[in-house]
């Protein structure tokens, strides 16, 4: 089952839906992935970008404000992921390496379904051409021109691009700008700012 909901509180997530739940937190340097197997801890022991899971009623979480968040289930093999991608996801592979990493858990991509919610837009997401280039060196789909004209990034697109090319049969996308949606949390927009919250659990 996939659900997306706003928050900035994951233990408030965890008790409004009466699980545990586990926090996706940003390690930008390596497509870090974690699998919470029965009887693990709530929260993995190190910073992770992706976490999968085949244990019915955890919950995972990943909080985002204008990255990517990424919620991914096969259904038969009832197997869960989510993951957090931003720049530095792209470029490190997240969503790719824990596609590779449900499949090697009994999963497969072709049965996959997977959605993306809300996140900066392209339009509104000006990045130095250094930066554009860099990332566009990795996930060429990803590079775009701001509303402005300037160079730009559109970090949902290069998702959609990883998550075509690692095979997912499926996957569909919630087309709200973080920037431009006043409800939204986004930090581009207002610095110090809150939380989105992407969940998904199995239903036992």
């Amino acid at each position: 089952r996939l659900r997306a909901a706003p928050s900035n509180a994951s233990p408030r997530i965890a008790r409004l839906l009466g699980s545990t739940s586990a926090a996706a937190t940003p390690c930008t340097t390596r497509a870090a992935i974690s699998q919470l197997r029965p009887g693990a801890r709530a929260q993995p022991a190190e910073p992770v970008d992706a976490m999968f899971t085949d244990v019915p009623g955890r919950a995972l979480c990943v909080l985002v404000a204008d990255c990517v968040p990424v919620l991914i289930v096969d259904p038969m093999a009832r197997i869960i992921g989510a993951a957090h991608s931003g720049r530095e996801g792209l470029v490190a592979g997240v969503v790719p390496a824990l596609v590779e990493a449900m499949t090697g858990a009994g999963a497969s991509p072709a049965r996959m379904r997977a959605l993306t919610g809300p996140a900066i837009c392209g339009g509104c997401y000006e990045v130095p051409a250094e930066l554009q280039a860099r990332v566009g060196a990795a996930v060429p789909e990803a590079r775009c021109q701001t509303f402005a004209g300037t160079t730009g990034l559109d970090i949902a697109v290069g998702v959609r691009a990883q998550l075509a090319a690692s095979g997912v049969g499926w996957f569909r996308s919630v087309a709200r700008c973080t920037r431009e949606s006043a409800e939204l949390f986004s930090y581009r927009r207002d610095g110090t700012t809150g939380r989105l919250a992407g969940l998904i659990w199995l239903v036992p």
